[in-house]
């Protein structure tokens, strides 16, 4: 793919995403694994480092993804491509369209798109637990391999954050379950995976 096709696919992916970054991860991996940029475990192990870096998703991961195919150039065109249609629409709302945001029609519609939002979210979690954990990336004709590390790791996480939310009545801090999640995988895969 050239780079200008790899602005225009970013540029496509800002412009047709709604929910902020996690609703983009969904239309990203089709755009990105469905091409043939990545595979589905360079796609995911690219989540887990946007996510652990400070900034919005979506942006982490069109500069880490354009970085894999061509370096600084293709990681700034990736991050300018994503990024350009919500600056442009952001813009336009704030100048033009500031009152049009209280019509009863627009909140209709902004009503009707958080439902697909949502359930954006849910599926690329969903498709993530069952490609990570259990091996499935397609619903049909796949054979079923379990990472039982991945699992371990996922249950002992589960019950931390239970632990917390009883024991100190709040929920268990992202910085915390990151950084539980990278000791535990340098155990189970590292020191241990051999």
């Amino acid at each position: 793919m050239s780079l200008l096709m790899l602005f225009l696919t970013f540029l496509k992916i800002g412009a047709i995403s709604f929910g902020g970054g996690y609703g983009m991860i969904s239309v990203m991996r089709d755009e990105v694994v469905g091409k043939g940029l990545l595979s589905e475990t360079e796609f995911l192990d690219i989540i887990g480092v946007a996510e652990s870096t400070p900034g919005p998703i979506a942006v982490n991961m069109a500069t880490f993804v354009g970085s894999t195919q061509y370096g600084f150039w293709g990681a700034f065109l990736c991050t300018l491509g994503v990024v350009i249609p919500s600056f442009v629409i952001i813009l336009l709302i704030a100048a033009i369209f500031s009152n049009l945001l209280k019509k009863a029609p627009v909140q209709a519609a902004l009503s009707g798109i958080r439902p697909i939002v949502v359930g954006l979210i849910l599926a690329t979690g969903l498709t993530t637990l069952l490609s990570e954990l259990f091996g499935i990336t397609a619903f049909v004709g796949d054979a079923v391999k379990e990472d039982y590390r991945g699992i371990t790791i996922f249950i002992i996480l589960t019950l931390v954050g239970l632990v917390i939310k009883v024991k100190a009545k709040k929920n268990m801090q992202p910085i915390l379950a990151v950084g539980i999640s990278a000791l535990l995988g340098i155990l189970f895969y590292g020191v241990f995976g051999g």
